[in-house]
């Protein structure tokens, strides 16, 4: 495979990486909790839980990653891979930070 099409590749499953966490962080959210926004924001800042509320967002990347695994699109799933360990140095930022 081209250099130029694996790059394109992982940033494919890079986005949807990014994309299945605030899928994750939608249903967290508002569907399993039904939170309000305030709430959330409240939480976020006062309570310092970015990290573990990231922590259950992410969950859908494991769907993702297998998907991609078992579809053989190996690059995809690196992507998605790198979207995990990006969200992943938020959550350690965000404790250490904020």
């Amino acid at each position: 495979m081209k250099q130029q099409n694996i790059k394109k590749e992982v940033i494919i499953g890079f986005l949807i990486g990014l994309l299945a966490t605030v899928i994750g962080f939608y249903f967290y959210t508002q569907v399993f909790n039904s939170f309000s926004i305030k709430f959330i924001k409240r939480l976020i800042v006062e309570q310092q839980m970015l990290g573990l509320i990231l922590v259950y967002a992410v969950i859908p990347n494991l769907l993702a990653f297998f998907v991609f695994v078992k579809r053989k699109e190996d690059y995809k799933a690196r992507g998605v891979m790198l979207a995990t360990i990006v969200v992943a140095i938020v959550i350690l930022i965000s404790k250490f930070i904020w």
